[in-house]
């Protein structure tokens, strides 16, 4: 139920990576996965008022990053409304990869900067504003991009790869800007301050997403403005939203452009200081040490782990929300459901962690994996079961809504379990002597794991879906044969849902999955640290091994 699934298929913070440079220079980026490893001292109230400022920044930084983030999740379900088939939808799932692919140009970010300009606004001023004018822009045009007959397909549908180009380019400069953010977070708050990093990352880019999506399909429905503001305040009912996207994708190009010429002009870096008892590598060197971390047998295996354990969900978790579409839910009242899930997601984390202590963490990540499994076929009833709650006026009881939140709060405990374990073992087996590249290098896998799976399970619902004729039962598999059925008076509707043949062959793949790598996932958590450890032509790198 594709409620609000941020924590998979919005992608993993990652840390960036460190590299050679002189005194002026600072740590690399790195994402709320490395913050949550520094542990600082309890901070006092006088400890985060002196950096509150930078925090309030760093907030506000990370809110306007979920915003294209928010925004993007909410064009599936918009385009859904539209007609768009399968096939389009998993065109438009690569709009989600730029956050999975973020270490390939990483590095890049870190090394190439101007120094009088500042380390991290080279690039963050740049991108911010890229963002803000592409929103400006694309307030113009995105009625007509959206806009497309109900019974096109996928050859007749030119602006689905525009809008996915689109959106893939927003992704990308927000990925962008998240390197900058990170990195930047280190050195902008005090040292016994720097723990306040990982919870800016992880509440303003929440609240960001939060606006972009939840709010927005919210304000943006008719229905919901009628029914929950307009009626309730005796106005008069509208046949719109309170607000449009085109007005919602202005406002917020308006807002960065403005916090960017703000924070360009008003916010400078500060010298950061260069620890020489961590090794720095260059661009070129970072890249080495990728590679040899790849080569590493322990790493292999757990990278085909980590790039198959999603496929038995991938049916579940990208096509139920646009089922329930389907089936006449509305996009709004969908976003809403993640509303009272959100004290659940905040408090998940805290308690899981509790069970993942120790040398061995993925043992609940594997026991996990089997009640997800479960969940996703009873939220496939819960699907097959929605046209019988549906009322005589389209829409559904309050009770309908209240069985989908408590099934979605079960399908999240799994989620975070899962998770928050996958998260200790990464941390638990990363080569501290590299930084973040490695636990960087591991999330990337995981999110890989996650975009090829949602994108592949997509075209295949598109591929497995046969369509006919309302008025005669004629087949429609061509665009001729839709225009046919269409100038007759009838639509060209599915004759076997995809939907639940791809939930059963996926089901049926996780099981064996869970069959094949179970031995393997244990016996990883068995290998000594040497396993995971890989060697450096790096000099400091040397140094501190023969310092151990």
């Amino acid at each position: 139920m594709a409620v609000r699934n941020r924590n998979e298929s919005q992608p993993i913070e990652t840390e960036a990576l460190i590299e050679e440079r002189d005194t002026s220079d600072t740590p690399p980026s790195e994402s709320d996965n490395e913050m949550l490893d520094i542990h600082p001292s309890v901070l006092t109230q006088n400890n985060w008022k002196k950096d509150q400022w930078n925090i309030g920044l760093l907030l506000f930084l990370y809110l306007l990053q979920g915003i294209p983030l928010g925004m993007a999740a909410s064009i599936p379900l918009i385009i859904q409304t539209y007609g768009a088939s399968w096939s389009q939808q998993a065109t438009f799932s690569f709009a989600f990869w730029p956050f999975s692919l973020k270490l390939l140009w990483a590095p890049i970010v870190d090394s190439l900067y101007s120094k009088r300009f500042g380390r991290r606004k080279t690039w963050l001023i740049p991108v911010q504003y890229a963002i803000g004018f592409v929103m400006i822009i694309l307030s113009f045009y995105i009625k007509d991009i959206l806009r497309e007959p109900a019974a096109a397909t996928a050859t007749q549908h030119p602006h689905i790869y525009l809008l996915t180009i689109i959106f893939f380019g927003l992704s990308f400069l927000a990925a962008t800007q998240d390197i900058c953010v990170d990195g930047w977070a280190l050195s902008m708050l005090s040292r016994e301050n720097v723990g306040w990093a990982s919870t800016c990352n992880s509440v303003g880019q929440t609240a960001g997403y939060f606006l972009g999506n939840v709010v927005f399909l919210a304000l943006e429905s008719k229905d919901f403005a009628n029914v929950y503001i307009r009626a309730p305040l005796h106005m008069e009912l509208q046949s719109t939203g309170l607000i449009t996207l085109p007005g919602f994708l202005v406002f917020w190009g308006v807002i960065f452009t403005m916090s960017t010429t703000l924070v360009a002009l008003l916010k400078h870096e500060t010298d950061e200081r260069y620890d020489p008892s961590e090794p720095h590598f260059g661009l070129i060197q970072t890249y080495r040490v990728l590679l040899k971390v790849l080569r590493l047998p322990a790493v292999r295996s757990m990278a085909v782990v980590l790039l198959t354990v999603k496929i038995g969900f991938a049916a579940v978790d990208s096509m139920t929300g646009l089922e329930l579409i389907e089936r006449g839910v509305r996009k709004d009242t969908l976003a809403l459901l993640a509303i009272p899930l959100i004290p659940l997601e905040i408090f998940l984390p805290f308690y899981i962690s509790r069970y993942t202590t120790g040398t061995k963490p993925l043992n609940l990540f594997i026991k996990s994996h089997p009640f997800r499994l479960l969940i996703g076929l009873v939220m496939a009833f819960y699907v097959y079961m929605t046209p019988s709650f549906q009322n005589y006026d389209k829409t559904f009881p309050w009770y309908y809504y209240f069985i989908a939140v408590i099934i979605y709060g079960i399908h999240q405990v799994f989620i975070y379990n899962m998770f928050v374990s996958q998260m200790a073992f990464f941390a638990h087996v990363s080569d501290p002597k590299i930084g973040g590249t490695y636990m960087t290098l591991l999330n990337t896998l995981s999110n890989l794991g996650s975009s090829w799976a949602s994108t592949g399970v997509l075209y295949l619902a598109d591929f497995l879906t046969w369509k006919t004729c309302s008025l005669g039962g004629g087949k429609c598999e061509t665009a001729a044969e839709e225009k046919n059925c269409g100038m007759l008076g009838g639509a060209c509707r599915p004759s076997i849902d995809p939907y639940y043949i791809i939930v059963t062959i996926c089901t049926i793949i996780g099981l064996i999955w869970l069959i094949w790598k179970y031995r393997t996932i244990m016996n990883l958590q068995s290998l000594p640290m040497s396993a995971w450890q890989v060697r450096s032509d790096n000099p400091k790198y040397k140094q501190l091994e023969n310092e151990e």
